[in-house]
């Protein structure tokens, strides 16, 4: 079997199973108890926290942990919110994932639009332009949320430079970074935004955790109460080798990061293979892209019918934002893009990472050319 799905989930990389094992070892033990064993347990916790901070270059006191990224999400647009008591407007991008968008619309305020263009990048000059016209009395604080890199085409957002200009506004910038965090350099200070949500599992660590870097001082009211873990932000016993996991995959993300980039090469190859015998359009090839992401479309190849067929090939991969539900759907993010419905019924993601081997790439561009060839390609291409 080829994976090439790993911005649905990244296979667990051995440190991180490793660290899990660890923590799972120390048996009963709550990191909010006194005793030797909570003691242990909130050790791992600690240790975990700071090798976060140092993978985004922060100050360990700034992560909170969460159960994933669509929580971090929640947690910093709603808990943005309620600090603000609703005197803000939400400015969610286009592309945003539906854990952004969804919580965005159910924060109980108003919400607006920030538009990409073809290039799949958010547009500044609107931007910049509906933020110089910002009548904060009428519409409170703006908050934009826009993601560092797009989970279905891999495009990286210019966030550091419209968080300046929100900044400059009086605003404030949510970031979904967990598609880039250990894939391009993250770091906090130099990305400007006031709130970065991560995950775990896109990068090698376990499922259900992630965590949520806050600004200090950047206002943010919990959403759940209990007992005040994670200072009283996020309340709920830790998730102890969880976190521990997540750690350690960070820490190795970080280490990985030019192993990561120099899968372009391959990706661009298999890219030019795919377009000269099979007539794709390459979705964002001009436009930055995280180097194993790759999202390409065959009008009249149904997005389905690719993924049905690479599946029955042993290749793993996903049609649109399939993370959500395990539904094959017309991408919305190409629309966004201006694209027409009959590319944005037939994109397909490939997606490779740590562990993806060069052979994965010219395996992958061999198994779509046959199921083109019996699908839509026949004696024409």
């Amino acid at each position: 079997m080829i994976y090439a799905d790993y911005n649905a989930t990244a296979p667990m990389r051995p440190e991180a199973r490793d660290a899990v094992l660890a923590a799972l070892a120390l048996g009963a033990a709550n990191p909010s108890s006194v005793h030797q064993s909570g003691r242990a347990a909130r050790a791992v916790v600690e240790k975990a926290r700071g090798q976060i901070g140092a993978a985004i270059g922060s100050r360990t006191a700034d992560i909170l942990f969460t159960s994933g990224g669509t929580e971090s999400l929640a947690l910093a647009i709603q808990g943005a919110v309620l600090a603000l008591d609703d005197k803000a407007t939400l400015i969610v991008s286009a592309i945003e994932h539906e854990a952004a968008s969804k919580a965005a619309a159910y924060a109980g305020v108003p919400v607006e639009t920030a538009y990409v263009g073809a290039d799949g990048r958010v547009d500044l000059a609107d931007l910049g332009a509906r933020l110089a016209a910002w009548d904060a009395g009428l519409k409170g604080t703006p908050i934009l949320v826009l993601m560092l890199a797009n989970n279905e085409t891999g495009i990286l957002q210019p966030v550091s430079e419209a968080a300046a200009l929100v900044r400059g506004a009086g605003g404030l910038t949510v970031c979904d970074a967990v598609q880039a965090f250990g894939k391009v350099q993250v770091n906090a200070a130099l990305l400007g935004a006031d709130y970065i949500a991560l995950s775990a599992h896109k990068i090698g660590g376990p499922q259900g955790v992630g965590a949520l870097w806050h600004r200090a001082g950047a206002p943010l009211k919990a959403l759940q109460y209990g007992g005040g873990q994670e200072r009283g932000l996020r309340s709920g016993t830790e998730n102890v080798a969880g976190i521990a996991g997540f750690g350690a995959a960070a820490e190795a993300a970080v280490r990985d990061l030019p192993k990561y980039a120099a899968l372009a090469k391959p990706r661009d190859a298999m890219e030019a293979r795919l377009k000269a015998e099979g007539g794709v359009t390459v979705i964002g090839e001009g436009s930055p892209r995280l180097a194993g992401t790759s999202n390409f479309a065959r009008p009249g190849f149904r997005a389905e019918t690719q993924v049905m067929a690479l599946d029955l090939a042993g290749v793993c991969v996903s049609a649109g934002s399939a993370c959500s539900s395990g539904k094959v759907k017309r991408s919305l993010v190409l629309l966004a893009m201006g694209a027409d419905d009959a590319l944005a019924e037939s994109a397909i993601r490939t997606s490779f990472g740590w562990d993806t081997k060069p052979e994965d790439f010219e395996r992958v561009g061999d198994a779509w050319l046959e199921a083109a060839r019996r699908t839509v390609l026949k004696e024409t291409v």
